[in-house]
């Protein structure tokens, strides 16, 4: 894997990551050059499957050069996302069958392409999220107190 240009950090808090799938990204020419440059924001989007076709959706991709871009340019347009066949009928079954979310996880160059690392996930309830911190604090306090002995 390539150098890491975006990550979708509200993920892992929000939801239970159950499988991770790689997916190309369908940009214009404008929208590469940002993105390569780290201008993209995944706050937000989500993964829609529209006539067995999967797109990003509410993901911010501002233009390259301002000055130069379409006057009907929309930074937050839907993208189709390329995974292969049986990836992603899975997909379509899984979140049918089972009520699950599909969501970018982050955003990476492979050579000189520009892939997305989406993931099939499970959203997490208030007691889920509550009990996850509350072992992260308790983890932090044993290492605090280790490291005071020492």
């Amino acid at each position: 894997m390539g150098k890491s240009l975006a990550f979708n950090k509200r993920v892992k808090f929000d939801y239970e990551i159950l499988e991770k799938i790689e997916a190309g990204l369908v940009l214009l020419g404008t929208e590469v050059k940002s993105v390569k440059a780290g201008n993209i924001s995944l706050k937000g989007a989500f993964v829609t499957i529209h006539n067995e076709e999967a797109y990003l959706t509410n993901a911010t991709i501002p233009p390259w050069q301002i000055k130069n871009a379409p006057s009907d340019y929309d930074a937050t347009r839907s993208r189709k996302l390329l995974i292969k066949k049986n990836e992603l009928k899975h997909l379509i079954g899984s979140k049918q069958r089972e009520g699950l979310t599909v969501v970018p996880l982050r955003v990476y160059t492979k050579g000189p392409k520009v892939k997305m690392e989406i993931a099939l996930v499970k959203g997490k309830k208030k007691h889920d999220k509550k009990q996850v911190k509350k072992e992260r604090d308790i983890l932090r306090d044993t290492e605090r107190m280790l490291r005071g002995k020492e």
